[in-house]
């Protein structure tokens, strides 16, 4: 229950950061999958990364580039590709929605030890990846 306690509660955080900014929570959560590449990324790496199918990812790309989130430009590599660009944004006007989050996060690493970090953070990997898994099977399965 209490992993299900933490998911409901990451929505809903995620839900709020997505309203204030004036995106739905899925364009949010594919900002933050672009943010956090190491560079521009294509939309279908951002399907892959979020599940969403290459349809639904150029309608939030879209969306991004509208509300001036992202951009799109030629890979200097291969003209014929397309990348999503993240455009740089005041730092200051979002980070604020998240500091009591870091902070009570940066508590709660003080609180254990380097051992019990190492548990929680591999925990929270094998969910991760247990939850992309379950995702593609419930995306692959016809007929519901």
């Amino acid at each position: 229950m209490s992993g299900r306690d933490l998911g409901a509660a990451t929505v809903m955080f995620h839900t709020a950061v997505a309203d204030r900014m004036g995106l739905s929570v899925t364009d949010h959560k594919c900002l933050d999958l672009a943010r956090r590449a190491p560079g521009p990324v294509t939309a279908g790496r951002i399907a892959e990364l979020s599940g969403l199918s290459t349809g639904a990812v150029t309608g939030v790309i879209d969306r991004l580039e509208r509300a001036n989130y992202v951009r799109r430009v030629r890979d200097p590599h291969d003209r014929r590709k397309v990348l999503v660009e993240v455009l740089p944004q005041d730092h200051d006007k979002y980070s604020w929605m998240f500091q009591g989050l870091r902070d009570a996060c940066e508590k709660a690493v003080q609180e254990h030890t380097p051992e019990e970090i190492e548990l929680i953070i591999g925990y929270v990997v094998r969910m991760t990846e247990t939850l992309h898994t379950e995702t593609k099977r419930l995306q692959e399965r016809e007929g519901g």
